[in-house]
């Protein structure tokens, strides 16, 4: 890790040429025809199959897998380009090419889903044994989400309309967003230009007064575009909304509850527990205001470092700092992160054209994964970095399963990233060599912590009332302000001196059309992995096999029934909840105990 790291990545070792590539281009062509002669022959089995088409039900059946793998793979690869540079038109055409092929494909799964649901009990039970025996969970799964669905030509007219209805909504949010260029005044006294991204790193700057200014700069931004940005959100939910009333579906989360295989017991048990704990974290709120010499944080001051110097770290220490605390753990780990490093899979520059945030995506056929990022040289965008690799690691270690075990839910998906987020901070927590460094690395972990506990609960409950209130028609932008800083207040007990109105308009995942109520499976995934962590710590080094075994389980088994066979806990009691918040109060306490005067 001593030699300088690129912070592009190279997308040519998996179709040389970008948005411009012949083999890419070739590769679509090449699936569009598969899956083309697919639906044919689904729409030309008008009976439902039997025991006697064992054979050929296991070759639709696999003919299926590996269509929705190559899908996944061209979708993988447009997401890298759309993200690396938002001007790339040539990337936004394959895009929409792409969701129009999704739609496509996803008209071939309603037919597929059809046809399974109409199976008789008896030859379901003798079709899926032998060589569909691994995939048993997935095909029930896909059987039983059937029979909640329309019949299959409504459903497809749905999935197609969705490409110029649904899914362009979230393009268009997209395309505003990526061009938008923010107005600031640095320091020095030079005005600049810079993306969301580079505005949003400085939210986390030591000085307050560039926070703040940042601050006021992205809501400015917001502000001027928020009529746009409240017709898209009020079209994609009403869009949604209208598919649900078709369905039947009266709960809106429904929806969600099935893609994150989780029981709404389980959720409400998680905020429940979640509520009676946030007391001791507003506590750590209170205190880091102190520690600012301010009565209340601001929105803008709950990330902020508690040095007013922002030590800087290299994009090459970061990633020295990830693989080595990764080693104390699992050298498995470790090494996969150091390839990644090294093998540039991740796009960490910092630089104008990027999408806002960051992610992984993981490429079944490659079997690799791409990371994107934008690297200020903040503590915080190490823990990003961390917590990317982690997905990419969950993913490596089932890319040897079957394809359709391999699809987790986004709730157990965000266990693996968290969980190296952990390692980091604890780790760096124990080397910190002063009490300051102590007191900062503590500091890093409650601040995720009020992230996931707080932030996302506001999301949630925003998110949750504006669904409720889009039912009766569409929402103004004064009321969707007016729901978030309710919900903002609510979330974080109202320990806060001023909120983020437009929070609605600039958080991407409201708009996000592939999977509905983008935000609690993070608070879930936090605590899952927390839980996850402690049993970790009292078993040592050994549980590293236990890891994996439970990260390759994530897509083939409900959540509830992955915790009862890798932890033994029941989600749908409080213990478990409690005991991960336990875990992550006791930094509440230890920072107090560090800060008092």
């Amino acid at each position: 890790m001593g030699d300088v790291l690129n912070q592009k990545w190279n997308l040519d070792t998996l179709f040389q040429g970008e948005s411009n590539s012949a083999a890419f281009e070739s590769f679509l062509q090449s699936l569009e025809t598969e899956l083309s002669q697919f639906q044919e022959k689904l729409e030309a089995q008008k009976q439902p199959f039997t025991a006697e088409q064992a054979p050929f039900f296991d070759k639709t059946i696999h003919t299926y897998e590996d269509i929705t793998r190559k899908l996944t793979e061209a979708i993988a690869f447009t997401e890298c380009l759309t993200a690396q540079n938002v001007n790339d038109e040539k990337a936004s055409a394959l895009s929409s090419r792409l969701q129009a092929l999704s739609a496509k494909t996803d008209a071939a799964d309603i037919l597929l889903g059809n046809l399974l649901r109409d199976i008789t009990e008896s030859d379901w039970q003798q079709l899926i044994t032998g060589g569909l025996e691994d995939i048993r969970f997935n095909l029930q799964e896909k059987r039983d989400l059937s029979r909640k669905l329309l019949p299959a030509e409504q459903e497809q007219l749905i999935s197609n309309l969705s490409v110029d209805g649904y899914h362009a909504w979230g393009n268009f949010y997209y395309s505003l967003v990526g061009k938008l260029k923010i107005p600031f005044t640095n320091p020095e006294g030079t005005e600049e230009m810079l993306s969301i991204s580079q505005a949003n790193n400085l939210l986390e700057d030591g000085n307050r007064t560039v926070r703040k200014n940042a601050f006021e700069a992205l809501e400015n931004a917001w502000s001027e575009q928020a009529d746009l940005f409240a017709t898209v959100l009020n079209h994609i939910s009403g869009y949604r909304l209208a598919a649900y009333k078709a369905r039947g579906w009266d709960d809106f989360l429904s929806e969600p509850l099935d893609y994150n295989r989780l029981s709404r017991k389980t959720l409400e048990r998680m905020w429940q527990t979640i509520e009676a704990y946030k007391p001791r974290f507003t506590a750590f709120l209170k205190r880091k205001a102190e520690l600012l010499g301010l009565k209340k944080l601001a929105w803008y001051d709950v990330d902020a470092p508690l040095s007013t110097s922002s030590p800087k770290i290299s994009y090459e220490e970061a990633g020295a700092f990830v693989v080595r605390h990764f080693r104390s753990f699992n050298p498995k780990m470790a090494d996969f992160a150091d390839h990644a490093l090294k093998s540039r899979w991740i796009e960490a520059e910092n630089r104008s054209g990027k999408r806002p945030g960051g992610f992984c995506t993981s490429f079944p056929i490659a079997e690799q994964s791409r990371i994107f990022m934008t690297f200020s040289g903040t503590m915080g965008n190490t823990s990003t970095l961390a917590h990317e690799l982690g997905h990419a690691y969950h993913q490596s270690v089932m890319n040897d399963l079957p394809y359709l075990s391999q699809h987790y839910a986004m709730n157990v998906a965000e266990t693996a990233s968290t969980f190296s987020e952990l390692i980091v901070g604890d780790a760096a927590e124990t080397a910190a060599k002063t009490k300051e460094e102590k007191i900062t690395y503590l500091s890093n972990k409650l601040e995720r912590s009020i992230a996931l506990l707080m932030n996302i609960h506001a999301r949630f409950l925003f998110e949750t009332r504006f669904y409720d209130e889009r039912k009766k028609g569409m929402v103004s932008v004064d009321r969707l302000n007016a729901l978030m800083v309710e919900a903002q207040k609510e979330a974080y007990l109202d320990s806060l001196d001023t909120y983020h109105p437009l929070f609605w308009a600039s958080k991407l995942h409201f708009y996000i059309t592939d999977w509905p109520f983008y935000n609690f499976p993070y608070t879930f995934g936090f605590l899952f992995s927390t839980g996850i962590y402690v049993q970790a710590l009292k078993e040592g080094p050994a549980y590293a096999a236990k890891y994996d075994a439970l990260l390759r389980d994530t897509g083939r088994m409900t959540t509830e029934q992955l915790a009862a066979k890798h932890l033994g806990a029941d989600l749908t009691a409080e213990d478990f909840w409690s005991a991960a918040l336990d875990y992550c109060a006791a930094d509440v306490d230890e920072f107090l105990k560090l800060t008092e005067e």
